[in-house]
């Protein structure tokens, strides 16, 4: 028998056809256990890694590894989805390059050394649904257009050195379910445009500068669970509305200028667990909730 006829026997040739097929099979299993992100979205994350120091993070990445195996990433269907890097030592930053990263939903760098103003670019980043930078550095203002982020329900960027005032467009976010802004140096009177939020459930802004008084349309927050409004600059009467929160189980008012005796609010609010109010609001006579007039301020 010829070696041409040999290689062409029915049992060699099938079996051939089987070394190929395994072959082929080898290498789509291969290509889909190492599929990795794209080049763009692989340069947002190194841009992330250069500008805080990645060397000297406490959980550093491999770069020589897929993007899916780095440190606090999440990858779905080639995309990264989510960055989880708390207490992680990031120094520096945020670059403008975050915003390349089209399909992430989860931004959480709690607990790190960020500093400097946000990139302007964050609030085109639409998609994400969770922005946690709480505990760093921070500083410059709140974004005026980050009413663009439509689809983020929890936004925490509390203990940092932001400053200036709450953007109006924050009434834009109407998915947003918690808003905790406390510790910062923000000023300026609660923009109206809060009672947008009508799925909002924690309202925390604590420890700024914050004056004026509460406008009656906080009552329109119906799913308000936590209020937390202590060490700011607000005054006058508490308004009427506010006995409209019943699903509020803590309400911290302490350490302002509001007037009167609000201790029955405890009654007026069924599901009240943490109650906070200055020991001049608990004496005297009891206090009417009604809506402040127009102060001086009002009609500048």
């Amino acid at each position: 028998m010829s070696n041409l006829d040999w290689l062409c026997a029915p049992p060699q040739k099938s079996a051939i056809m089987k070394t190929l097929k395994l072959t082929l099979l080898c290498c789509l299993l291969s290509a889909f256990t190492f599929a990795d992100v794209s080049q763009g979205e692989r340069d947002a994350l190194l841009a992330l890694y250069n500008a805080t120091n990645g060397e000297s993070w406490n959980t550093s990445w491999d770069l020589e590894q897929p993007v899916s195996e780095w440190f606090g990433i999440t990858t779905e269907n080639d995309h990264v989805v989510a960055i989880s890097l708390t207490f992680n030592n990031l120094n520096g930053q945020l670059p403008e390059e975050i915003s390349n990263l089209k399909s992430l939903k989860v931004l959480n760098l709690s607990f790190n050394r960020l500093q400097g103003e946000l990139p302007s670019s964050i609030t085109s980043m639409s998609g994400l649904e969770e922005l946690k930078l709480f505990s760093n550095n921070i500083s410059g203002s709140i974004p005026s257009d980050i009413g663009k982020m439509s689809n983020l329900r929890s936004l925490e960027m509390f203990n940092n050195n932001f400053e200036g005032e709450i953007p109006t467009s924050i009434g834009d976010l109407e998915k947003l379910e918690t808003l905790i802004l406390s510790s910062n140096q923000l000023t300026g009177r609660l923009p109206s445009s809060l009672s947008n939020l009508k799925a909002l459930k924690v309202l925390s802004l604590f420890d700024n500068s914050l004056l004026g008084t509460i406008p009656p349309s906080i009552g329109q927050l119906a799913e308000l669970e936590e209020l937390v409004l202590s060490n700011n600059a607000f005054y006058g009467n508490l308004p009427g509305e506010m006995a409209q929160l019943t699903n509020l189980k803590t309400l911290l008012l302490s350490n302002n200028g509001f007037k009167g005796n609000f201790a029955f609010l405890k009654n007026e609010l069924p599901n009240i667990v943490d109650f906070d109010l200055d020991e001049v609001n608990t004496k005297g006579a009891l206090a009417t909730l009604d809506t402040e007039e127009d102060d001086e301020d009002d009609n500048d």
